[in-house]
Order: structure tokens, then sequence, then C-alpha cells
């Protein structure tokens, strides 16, 4: 099966990062899923960016002191408004840069339909903060992304762990990744995720090591190793 493909911050090498430009653009290339961040606005809705502060020319806006309707008009997009403006057809990679934030963007998406709750992957650094997710959902997608180094000796323990967490997924740099590490999780039913899959050598090992989600800034490059990859064509 052909891995997920996240667009980061919806392919950010040749747009606007976390733009509906970007989202959009995506989709229609062929991505088969959405990455960003979530921060709340200051009204408590899921917004779209990497950074607690933006700045629009002169003016510097707090993401959680800032309304999302001032944000949206700053040019930060809205949860909701991704769903209302592209539909529920897609996986969606969201990176929890406040714990408070999740129950919010999980609410988001279940106002979206079904679909929406049951493609969303939450991501986040802390097990415990995925395990209360889990308690008010039992259908999306959790995912821990942390570093190798952090688990230390431990990564079959972890990887247990995760499995009788009801958790979905490991998320690492792919460097941090081997065939013998993805092995190991898909025993225990934890998917692989690799992040920062930028370049064809990269894009082509993290498929021979038969990961389960590519996180790339390069939307056509990383469309079309897939596609190559999933037709047998290319030799890795």
């Amino acid at each position: 099966m052909a891995p997920i493909t996240f667009a980061h911050r919806g392919g950010r090498a040749d747009r606007p990062e976390n733009s509906l430009i970007a989202f959009r653009d995506a989709i229609a290339r062929g991505c088969t899923g959405l990455e960003s961040d979530v921060h709340l606005s200051a009204d408590g809705v899921p917004m779209l960016v990497h950074d607690p502060v933006v700045h629009r020319g002169l003016r510097r806006l707090r993401i959680a002191r800032t309304s999302a309707q001032e944000l949206e008009r700053a040019g930060v997009v809205a949860l909701p408004t991704v769903y209302e403006e592209l539909g529920t057809a897609f996986e969606l990679s969201l990176d929890l840069k406040d714990p408070q934030s999740g129950p919010a963007t999980l609410q988001a998406a279940r106002n979206a339909g079904d679909e929406a709750e049951r493609r969303l992957w939450l991501c986040a650094t802390k097990v415990d903060d995925l395990v209360s997710l889990r308690a008010l959902s039992p259908v999306v997608r959790l995912v821990h992304s942390v570093r190798r180094n952090v688990l230390g000796s431990g990564v079959e323990r972890h990887a247990a762990s995760l499995s009788s967490s009801r958790l979905d997924a490991m998320n690492m740099h792919r460097s941090d990744w081997t065939l013998g590490l993805v092995t190991l999780f898909h025993r225990f039913g934890v998917a692989a995720f690799a992040w920062d899959v930028q370049d064809l050598r990269h894009l082509r090992a993290a498929l021979a090591m038969e990961v389960d989600a590519l996180y790339s800034d390069h939307v056509d490059r990383m469309v079309a190793v897939v596609a190559e990859w999933s037709a047998g064509t290319d030799s890795l």
C-alpha cells in the first residue's frame, strides 16, 4: 500500500506555507494528506500556523491573544475554514503546539463530519497528552512525534506501550528510521511516519523501509516518487 503523502505546511517549497492556496493546490497535485500546526486563538478556535506570533507588515499578532476573525483577516487559516473550503476527503496531520488545543481541534473535525474525525492525525510529543485525547474519541488517529534519541534503549518497550495505549503511529525524522525499526513498530501494530523527507534519495530510502507516511515540502517530487514506486518503475 502506498504511504500517505503529507504536504508539510501545505508544501512550503513552492507555495505560501499554511495557506488555503497551498492546501488546495497540494491536494490538486496528488497529495493524499495535508500537514500543519495548531495554536488556539483567543476565542478558542484552532488556527493552522507554526509560530505563536505572526508578523504582518508592522503588526505583530500573538495567536493566543487575537480573535480568530482578526487572525483570518491577517491571513492565518482557521481549521473550520479548511473543512468548509476543501471538504474532508484527505488525511490531515496536525502538530499540537499546546496540549489545550487538542480537544478544540478534535471538536472542529467532529463538526465537519465522521470522515474528518477518522482522517485526523493529531501529533504530540507527550504520550500522556495523546492518551487523554483517546479518551475523547475512539476513531481519531494519534501520533507520538519525537526524535529517536529521546527513546533511549527502550524502543521495543515504547512500541509496546504505544500499542497498549491505542496510539496509532510513531513519527520520527527520516534519519532516525531503519528497516529494523519500521518492522519493530509494525509488529506492534504501530505505523511508522517519517518527516523532513525532501530529497529524491531520502524519499526512495523511506519507501524502501516501507514507512506508512511521508512529510515533505516538495509536493510534486514526493507525489512523483511515490507514484513511480507504486507502479514498480522506481528502482529505489
